[in-house]
């Protein structure tokens, strides 16, 4: 787990590293803050010296918020279905960080010691910007942060061999180790849920953020059959073909009806027809 949770970390704030619209906006933003001199600096300060204070300042408060956001986006995941919510949360925290951090930078630049309540102030004046951070982040860089928790892949956990053997005599797709032990069943069907995939097994069903067409990769020895550009159906769990309005629809063993779209209407004809 604490693997996983690492190498997800480390692979999103990657994305956000080499994205160079991050970048441009970052650059953007730090010139405004130079330019303008908000906060009395324009006066306070040479432009040097400005452009010094803001560049630093961003880079600390830009960093810590990356960090919370990319944190709450993995760990909220099984809790929050949105994956802007779940940035948010995390960039709303980071304003309590940020805030001491912006003291330690007027202590730097201008000698300015301050209290726990001048912090905690700090922190609360941080609140809308880290709110704008996330708002811009997730316009910016949603879906390379998307595709890369997609390509994260989870290892299924083996205390031992003899365990394994017994416990898994045949190896488990490896979709099935993305979803909450409780969740770990037989496959029945996968189903496109906007950037998700909605797993349905014999002992539940879960969304995962994971690209259709890299669950479809995961599902293993699995003998299934792709219906239509968002549904996938195990063989064992078909109970029969319908036809609706000249539409072709495949009704599983727990009596959902899955649409089967024109190119893989005669193949599934032929299979199951």
């Amino acid at each position: 787990m604490d693997h996983t949770f690492l190498q997800s970390t480390l692979r999103e704030l990657q994305v956000i590293q080499r994205s160079p619209r991050f970048w441009a906006t970052f650059v953007t933003i730090v010139l405004i803050f130079a330019l303008t001199g908000p906060y009395g600096t324009f006066a306070r300060l040479t432009p040097g010296a400005r452009f010094g204070y803001w560049l630093v300042l961003h880079a600390m408060a830009w960093s810590i918020a990356i960090v919370f956001s990319v944190v709450a986006e993995i760990l909220l995941r099984r809790f929050v279905a949105s994956m802007f919510v779940r940035m948010m949360i995390g960039s709303i925290v980071a304003a309590l960080p940020i805030g001491f951090g912006i003291t330690l930078v007027d202590l730097a630049f201008f000698g300015t010691v301050s209290t726990v309540a001048d912090s905690l102030r700090q922190s609360l004046g941080a609140t809308p910007l880290c709110a704008l951070f996330c708002v811009l982040s997730y316009l910016t860089m949603h879906r390379q942060i998307a595709m890369a928790a997609a390509s994260d892949m989870k290892e299924p956990k083996i205390t031992s061999p003899a365990t394994a053997e017994i416990r898994n005599p045949t190896p488990q797709p490896p979709i099935l180790s993305r979803l909450k032990p409780e969740n770990r069943g037989a496959l029945i069907r996968l189903t496109v849920r906007d950037h998700y995939t909605e797993v349905v097994t014999s002992r539940g069903r879960e969304l995962i953020l994971l690209r259709f067409g890299d669950a479809l990769m995961e599902i293993g020895d699995t003998e299934g059959m792709r219906l239509h550009r968002s549904h996938w159906i195990a063989k064992d769990h078909i109970a029969g073909l319908k036809r609706d309005n000249g539409k072709l629809f495949v009704i599983a063993r727990d009596g959902v009806e899955m649409p089967v779209s024109r190119s893989y209407a005669e193949a599934v004809r032929r299979r199951f027809g």
